[in-house]
């Protein structure tokens, strides 16, 4: 008999994944009610979500901005598929994330600013954030560049 699978244990799961409640129901039953391997899944299946989406165009995006102590400047425009995701609190939150990170930590370019560890977890890095919000909005998300200024 299958175990039964509480509903406050699928609305914890679905807030710390952004899947959707089918998927967090299945991810659970799959493991067994352990919302930790729960969560490892729906990332794994995340991820192939990411990779059918790299290919989508991205007509849509905005420019963010950060000023550190009037001495670090940064913009990074960020796209994805739709204005509707582009207003959504995940883009928004990563849009913050990024300006953040580029004025913490320097980077040549894109590619290298995707692979460097996050500075609020060292053990994830930049994409891993990019691919987070991809698996949450449904949508492609790309950083298509970024400037920082120090004085």
């Amino acid at each position: 008999m299958a175990e039964k699978i509480s509903t406050e244990t699928v609305q914890k799961l679905r807030e710390q994944t952004g899947a959707g409640v089918m998927d967090c129901h299945r991810a659970l039953a799959e493991a067994k009610g352990d919302l930790e391997r729960a969560a490892a899944l729906i990332r794994e299946k995340g991820l192939t979500k990411v990779e059918k989406r790299a290919g989508r165009d991205t007509g849509a995006g905005l420019v963010k901005s950060y000023v550190h102590n009037e001495r670090i400047g940064v913009l990074v425009h960020l796209r994805t598929e739709t204005d509707f995701v582009v207003r959504s609190d995940p883009f928004q939150a990563l849009a913050h994330e990024l300006v953040m990170q580029v004025a913490a930590v320097p980077a040549a370019n894109v590619e290298e600013l995707l692979a460097q560890p996050y500075i609020k977890d060292e053990s994830r890095t930049v994409k891993d954030l990019v691919n987070d919000v991809i698996a949450k909005v449904g949508e492609n998300v790309s950083i298509k560049e970024f400037y920082r200024v120090e004085v």
